[in-house]
């Protein structure tokens, strides 16, 4: 290459390093569940692009990893390969299992400024519940929820009940559902009075009842659980009894997926299930309906559930940076209200609830201030060390009770033992 040549060539590199951005495009990678009916994909999507137009330094790459169960085995696996997501939507009671297997990183070690801080004591304090430990924040609440009851009012009116009342405790609950529950001519059940789902997460809508009847499942720390107490054995005694004695609900499993498709179709006049489905009903439900708390025995209450926003330790400074802008991006007030619009679960933030179009869509649906008012009596969901087997004693449990197999009390005990053995080594 000649002298004028190689000037040329020098020439040309100067300008292309001039021309180039200051800072190069961190691209992160976000694991997202795809849990609850609707039109999910799209909203994360939109938000995904909003972000990035905000920040044209930054690249999300979301990756729709199914169920939540799906979810937190795709996300550890790809971790223990080097490859970890840099910020997931995961369940808040996945915590103790990321922070047991140093996945994640605390929310306080990387969230410093006045700014970060005010933005972590944004939250209602029952969805922080599942989200601190030991002194951190672990994770930030994206979509959360509660339980409700959602029942139908022409079913109601039919049956001669107010349609403006639900179910306000357990003998209220088994009143009205065996005035709800309808057969033919050949005594086949037409419509049930009462479904609640104990697939999928059977152990969520147990909680309910426990928490009702005034027992916790375990302890904060998730060292210890309460399987077999009085009280939690009486809760499981009665949703056994739901169906193979007082005959409202269907008898064995039922099957979280179609229950609400049951709903729609009027094969059962109530369901309990997330909030997370009440955008859902409401585009769906070909009849007047109706959300209520759920029903009390000494106490009224829910636990809480739904994901939260985790950010993985990469190792990668400026990945991490970004994914905690976007973890901050997608929990704003405004962003909190529009995700609680669009699908049903609960604005995690009382601010979003102040915003204008919050109380104009509270206005016209009053429903949606259902789940939020039941903040004030729910409780943290169950969540322990070594969760997915802690809660798979349980959900075993619950299984054999629902289908007759075993007596309430036996099976719970056996289901205490298999859980302290499994939390033994996180109780020394």
């Amino acid at each position: 290459m000649n002298r004028i040549a190689r000037a040329l060539a020098g020439a040309a590199l100067v300008t292309s390093a001039l021309a180039a951005p200051a800072h190069a495009a961190t691209e992160i990678s976000f694991y997202y569940p795809i849990a609850v009916g609707g039109p999910i994909t799209k909203i994360i999507d939109g938000y995904v692009s909003e972000f990035e137009k905000a920040n044209p330094n930054i690249t999300v790459k979301p990756v729709y990893t199914g169920s939540y169960q799906d979810s937190i085995v795709k996300a550890m696996t790809a971790a223990r390969a080097g490859n970890a997501p840099d910020v997931a939507v995961l369940l808040s009671t996945d915590m103790f299992t990321l922070i047991d297997a140093n996945m994640i990183l605390a929310y306080d070690d990387v969230a410093k400024s006045d700014a970060d801080k005010e933005w972590l004591n944004a939250f209602y304090p029952a969805f922080m519940a599942n989200s601190q430990a030991d002194g951190h924040t672990w994770g930030v609440p994206f979509q959360r929820s509660t339980i409700v009851q959602y029942y139908n009012k022409d079913a109601f009116k039919k049956a001669g009940l107010d349609p403006n009342h639900a179910p306000q405790t357990w003998d209220e609950l088994v009143q009205m559902g065996q005035k709800l529950t309808k057969t033919d001519a050949s005594g086949n059940v037409t419509q049930w009075g009462l479904e609640i789902p104990s697939s999928g997460f059977p152990y969520w809508l147990f909680q309910a009842l426990a928490i009702e009847n005034g027992a916790d499942l375990a302890n904060q720390n998730g060292t210890k659980v309460n399987y077999n107490g009085d009280k939690v054995v009486e809760a499981a005694q009665f949703w056994a009894d739901l169906g193979q004695k007082d005959k409202i609900e269907p008898t064995g499993i039922i099957d979280w997926g179609t229950t609400p498709k049951d709903f729609f179709q009027g094969k059962t006049a109530i369901m309990w299930t997330t909030t997370g489905n009440l955008t859902n009903v409401r585009k769906n439900a070909p009849f007047d309906f109706g959300v209520a708390e759920l029903p009390k025995k000494v106490q009224g209450g829910s636990p809480t559930g739904g994901g939260n926003v985790y950010l993985f330790d990469t190792g990668n400074k400026d990945k991490e940076a970004a994914a905690l802008k976007f973890a901050h991006f997608l929990t704003t007030k405004d962003r909190a209200a529009d995700w609680g619009i669009a699908t049903g679960y609960i604005a995690t933030r009382p601010d979003a609830w102040q915003t204008d179009r919050m109380q104009t869509y509270v206005k016209d649906f009053p429903a949606a201030a259902v789940a939020r008012d039941q903040l004030k009596v729910a409780k943290a969901e169950l969540s322990t060390h070594e969760n997915q087997r802690v809660t798979k004693a349980l959900n075993d449990a619950l299984q054999a009770i629902l289908t007759g197999t075993s007596q309430a009390r036996p099976a719970l005990d056996q289901a205490q033992q298999e859980a302290d053995r499994i939390l033994k080594p996180f109780q020394d």
